[in-house]
């Protein structure tokens, strides 16, 4: 049930009703036709006693009349409903007496009685009113057929609007700054719906502001780094030298950093996948990774892979780089296990779980080294790639494993 639709939850409500109120109805009419059918029957059989049990009973006796009157018969000209008789009409009830016969037709306007005695005969009418049960009960059943109709198109009309925000709001969530909430009202939807508007265009403007900030902030951060390059340059003293080369470009990784967490965190942003390799990934890795072939090793089992290559090769780039500079023997080995790749180096256990490393700029207070954001990056560009993330140790061997789910 969590998973059905309000609308789909709506149409089974609907029909559930519908079959409901049909059967109810159904064995209500069927009962009710059953009974009435017999309660027809017993009266015609009183009728057919009253008129042949009797041996001498005279057709202008007051007797007759009372018997008439008692139920309600009219005595009319056979001949006058012998058309209608004849084209229509249906026996539904015959008795017989050594005084005579009883034969009871049924026309689509009325009922009659042909009362056949060996002194004489006589048709009768059956002016007693008819039971309209089963008209009422139709009636009733249509007025809530259309009852429950009109309900089910109401509450479909007023579930479309739901369903127009809902694919307004999949347009934003695709990254679709611009889309407007339309009006709807001054219902709930609609309050909702202008809600939600305001809601993007505050966003919008945040992510303008934000944009522009970053966009601002590495261009200007460029400028003093690269003069503060050449100016290095100068410097006879080596280690004043070296110290002052690292922190430039420390300072450069950072603006590089930002860069790519603005790029990838937009939400119009989508992997460019191709059909590779491992090997191909791994090459271009230790490419962008500029270390001493010393300092990692690479155990690997080539495979094909449809991915991004540039965003892969990022991902192992920095976890390879974070085991280079934290583990303290400043080595990493990257191995493949089925469909994982695991980034290994000696050290002790993360201090907190998976989750906090993965928030921008955070990081153990004992690190000297870093701003914080490779986890970040790597944590964002594998939910691009549709990758898992894990982290755990191993402590046979006292090293902290970082896996790359694949599929």
């Amino acid at each position: 049930m969590k998973n059905v639709s309000v609308t789909t939850f709506i149409h089974v409500i609907f029909a559930i009703a519908l079959i409901v109120v049909g059967a109810t109805f159904f064995y209500l009419l069927s009962a009710g036709k059953e009974q009435r059918h017999l309660q027809q029957i017993n009266r015609y059989k009183m009728i057919a006693d009253e008129f042949l049990t009797r041996e001498n009973f005279d057709r202008n006796s007051t007797a007759l009349k009372t018997l008439l009157e008692k139920y309600r018969l009219q005595p009319i000209d056979p001949q006058t409903v012998k058309k209608e008789i004849e084209n229509s009409g249906i026996t539904i009830f015959s008795g017989r007496s050594p005084y005579g016969n009883v034969r009871v037709f049924k026309t689509k306007q009325h009922y009659y009685i042909l009362i056949e005695r060996y002194d004489y005969d006589l048709m009768l009418r059956d002016d007693h009113p008819q039971d309209y049960i089963y008209e009422m009960l139709l009636t009733i059943a249509t007025i809530l057929g259309i009852l429950l109709l009109f309900m089910y198109i109401m509450v479909l009309r007023k579930l479309y609007p739901l369903k127009k925000l809902h694919r307004q709001i999949e347009q934003f969530a695709a990254g679709d700054l611009d889309v407007r909430i339309e009006e709807m009202g001054d219902d709930e939807i609609g309050r909702i719906a202008r809600s939600f508007d305001k809601a993007i265009r505050h966003i919008k403007q945040l992510m303008s502001s934000k944009n522009l900030f970053m966009r601002n902030i590495m261009h200007e951060l460029k400028t003093p780094i690269t003069k503060g390059r050449i100016i290095v340059e100068t410097i006879d003293d080596p280690m004043a030298k070296q110290v002052l080369t690292n922190a430039f470009e420390r300072m450069n990784e950072l603006i590089s950093d930002l860069a790519e967490v603005e790029r990838i965190t937009m939400y119009n942003f989508v992997p460019e996948k191709m059909e590779t390799t491992l090997k191909e990934v791994l090459e271009r890795t230790e490419r962008v990774l500029m270390a001493d072939p010393q300092k990692y090793t690479l155990k690997f089992t080539d495979r094909p892979l449809l991915t991004d290559v540039k965003l892969l090769a990022l991902v192992l780039k920095n976890l390879l780089d974070n085991g280079i500079k934290y583990s303290p023997d400043h080595h990493v080995t990257l191995v493949t296990v089925g469909n994982r790749i695991e980034v290994r180096s000696v050290g002790e256990p993360l201090k907190e779980d998976l989750t906090y490393y993965i928030e921008p700029f955070s990081q153990e207070e004992k690190r000297s080294h870093g701003f914080g954001l490779g986890l970040y990056i790597v944590a964002n560009i594998l939910e691009k790639l549709g990758y898992g993330f894990r982290y755990r140790y191993d402590k046979e061997k006292g090293e902290n494993v970082f896996e790359v789910v694949m599929d």
